[in-house]
């Protein structure tokens, strides 16, 4: 199929992208109508050999066609080895995981980077084993299915139910006043110090590759930041952010929802692209 994406004019694009229900999605997420068919797809990961998420023929189609037209940045809060399941067809020169504390280069991780985030935590949170018995309390309640510290930087639970989440907003607070944050997103529930964002490992990314236009993409409160400093920033209409009415004037929201609005994403990316 030719190309939908031509050579942007002006400054280079450069399209910082989260992955999770916003690119790519499990089956469980996909929000498809009532009796509508299943589109074509592409299996983008595999957990212990099975197929774990997706995206469309069509949006992969898409990928390639704008990580050819402008630098592609996936942008993610999975630890690296989460990251490295993930194949979107492509080989972007950088990647952000960890939610930033990761800025890979060529697939390998930056260890100045990793050194300078980690030096920011120290010095503006209190100690990730705090937050982490704060978590096992949570986990004691009996509906978190999982809680795992992510590549030694935060902690995230995964509830068996999206219902069973009980109201957090109390811990909320008292981890703001610690320099943490957090964060639901769908059955998961993120605790991050506030200082570890996608938009500081973005703003790296900027700084490296020189004079370029940003557009980002994001569904969840982790992007907020991100989608905030961008040129053009898209969002999905489901997510944290959809659920709070999140707007601002360079944004843009899809129509559809789930699977199909994350092909609606990468063809808005596109159409920007094109006009410059």
């Amino acid at each position: 199929m030719p190309s939908s994406v031509g050579a942007p004019s002006g400054p280079r694009w450069l399209l910082a992208c989260d992955l999770d229900q916003t690119l790519i999605y499990s089956r469980r997420s996909f929000r498809l109508a009532p009796g509508a068919g299943e589109p074509d797809l592409v299996t983008v990961e595999h957990i212990d050999g099975q197929p774990a998420a997706f995206c469309t023929v069509r949006a992969a189609e898409l990928i390639a066609e704008l990580d050819a037209a402008a630098t592609l940045v996936p942008v993610t809060t999975r630890t690296r080895t989460q990251y490295a399941r993930v194949d979107l067809g492509v080989r972007p020169r950088y990647a952000i995981a960890a939610n930033g504390g990761h800025l890979l280069v060529d697939g390998r991780p930056d260890a100045d980077w990793a050194a300078r985030v980690r030096g920011r935590i120290a010095a503006q949170a209190c100690p990730l084993a705090d937050v982490q018995v704060a978590a096992d309390r949570l986990a004691a309640d009996g509906w978190v299915r999982t809680s795992r510290v992510a590549d030694d930087l935060f902690v995230y639970l995964v509830a068996y139910e999206r219902a069973g989440v009980p109201d957090l907003s109390g811990l909320a607070a008292g981890l703001a006043a610690d320099g943490w944050t957090l964060s639901v997103q769908g059955r998961k529930v993120y605790l991050v110090p506030a200082v570890l964002t996608k938009e500081a490992a973005l703003a790296e990314v900027v700084r490296r590759v020189g004079d370029a236009r940003v557009a980002a993409a994001g569904d969840s409160l982790l992007d907020r930041g991100m989608l905030a400093g961008a040129d053009v920033a898209v969002r999905p209409a489901h997510g944290e952010l959809h659920e709070g009415g999140w707007t601002q004037p360079n944004l843009r929201v899809t129509v559809g929802s789930g699977l199909l609005g994350g092909q609606e994403i990468l063809e808005i990316l596109g159409a920007e692209l094109v006009s410059g």
